[in-house]
């Protein structure tokens, strides 16, 4: 069962890892300072791809988002896309503003 692992840095970006079978087949990786959560990249193994592993490292970026009161500036292509895509259901965590700077 796949499941997804928060691992934060001090002095380099962090990443939400993701793991199945004990193996690391994803990542997405952030960076946060003050309130905004930055997403730089997200990236699942090609052999990988297409099992819903991205939207699991969505989900856990989202729920981590919202607990800790964040915002996301989604500089990843992915988490972008689908933001614009179901703009309805993570409005409140968009930092629109800051992700144009």
């Amino acid at each position: 069962m796949a499941e997804v692992k928060l691992n934060i840095q001090k002095e380099e970006p962090s990443a939400f890892e993701l793991y199945d079978d004990g193996e690391k087949y994803g990542e997405m990786v952030f960076d946060i300072q003050r309130e905004n959560l930055t997403v730089y990249h997200t990236e699942i193994d090609p052999e990988k791809e297409g099992k819903g592993y991205a939207k699991l490292l969505l989900d856990a970026m989202v729920n981590y988002v919202r607990t800790n009161n964040l915002k996301v500036i989604p500089l990843c292509p992915y988490v972008h896309l689908q933001f614009k895509r179901h703009e309805e259901l993570y409005r409140d965590i968009w930092n629109k503003v800051r992700e144009n700077d």
